[in-house]
């Protein structure tokens, strides 16, 4: 109880420090003022997940509010002004698959407490999230800065979202290009692949604080696979609402079995469960251990990406170990 009430008085107290930080730089000569006028004549109205929004029909100073919008609005062609990064706060590091591409955009903070004052004096024209990256209490405070839209993406894949964000910001013919790159990749992937892989499984799991799990068709690495006709052992080869994972134990592992294994993680302390893991007698049991198939990859690309910038560095990872196929640290 003691917990639950130190959150609510934290946020009551975030909201109120917004509302005076508003009030405050509305009325300081100092801040130069929106032109709303010029943005009222020329926005259209959105519908999302908090309500209905006004926002400006080519927006040119987007602030994003997870790294996942940062990807899209980039792959788009459009480099927001600032961002919330949950990947590194305390440095603004950027995830390694989208540090080339995000170089120079200044950091907020984390998604669930971006900073405000900060967001004030940039004088964005539109900001936007998905849900589950900042809660939904924050996007009501950060709406009276600028036009503000979130979605709720628990029931959108991503393919969906980045065809959203492409409407949202007035970016169809941009997405357009986007997905004929994205498919290009994917059919020079095919073509390099041939048919060496036509009866082999390709399995996928992640560890997670310690968890085990993989991601099914539905899933974010799950739709990549699929595209490149790749196949899945049975009980990663289905759909699973709304999330697209699975989690098992460790005695469960031989759900894990392929001809070739992908294995992600996120921590170092993952890395040493992995590490731990190699050395069990259950591993060892599993097909692509024993042919010595098993590639480590990124759990912050593969997973947690979900964007257009990360689908294309999965595609790449893929070409890595699949076609080339080099003498890398296996299992």
């Amino acid at each position: 109880m003691m917990i639950r009430s130190r959150r609510i008085w934290v946020s009551l107290l975030f909201a109120a420090s917004l509302t005076l930080l508003v009030i405050f730089y509305q009325g300081n000569n100092s801040l130069p003022k929106a032109e709303t006028n010029t943005i009222e004549q020329n926005c259209r109205m959105v519908q999302h997940g908090m309500g209905v929004s006004c926002i400006p029909d080519q927006p040119q100073r987007v602030v994003t509010l997870s790294t996942m919008d940062l990807a899209n609005a980039l792959a788009l062609g459009i480099k927001p002004i600032a961002t919330a990064n949950d990947f590194r706060t305390a440095t603004g590091e950027f995830p390694p698959y989208l540090s080339s591409h995000a170089q120079g955009i200044p950091t907020l903070g984390n998604s669930g407490q971006p900073n405000l004052e900060k967001i004030l004096y940039l004088k964005p024209d539109l900001i936007f999230s998905w849900w589950g990256s900042p809660p939904k209490s924050i996007n009501p405070l950060v709406s009276k800065i600028a036009p503000t839209v979130a979605y709720s993406w628990w029931e959108s894949s991503w393919k969906e979202i980045f065809n959203s964000t492409a409407k949202l910001l007035g970016k169809e013919q941009a997405a357009q290009v986007a997905w004929q790159h994205y498919q290009t990749k994917i059919q020079d992937l095919k073509t390099a692949l041939g048919n060496r892989y036509q009866d082999k499984k390709i399995s996928f799991i992640y560890f997670y604080f310690g968890r085990i799990g993989t991601n099914v068709n539905n899933s974010f690495p799950g739709s990549i696979l699929k595209d490149a006709g790749l196949q899945r052992p049975p009980n990663q080869d289905r759909v699973i609402e709304p999330y697209g994972y699975t989690e098992f134990s460790l005695e469960e592992i031989n759900q894990a079995d392929g001809d070739v294994l992908f294995v992600a993680s996120f921590t170092d302390d993952d890395q040493k469960v992995v590490e731990n893991l190699q050395r069990n007698p259950l591993w060892q049991t599993l097909k692509a251990v024993q042919q010595k198939r098993v590639y480590f990859v990124s759990g912050v690309t593969w997973i947690w990406g979900s964007d257009m910038i990360g689908a294309e560095a999965v595609i790449d990872d893929l070409w890595k170990y699949l076609v080339e196929v080099p003498d890398s640290k296996q299992g």
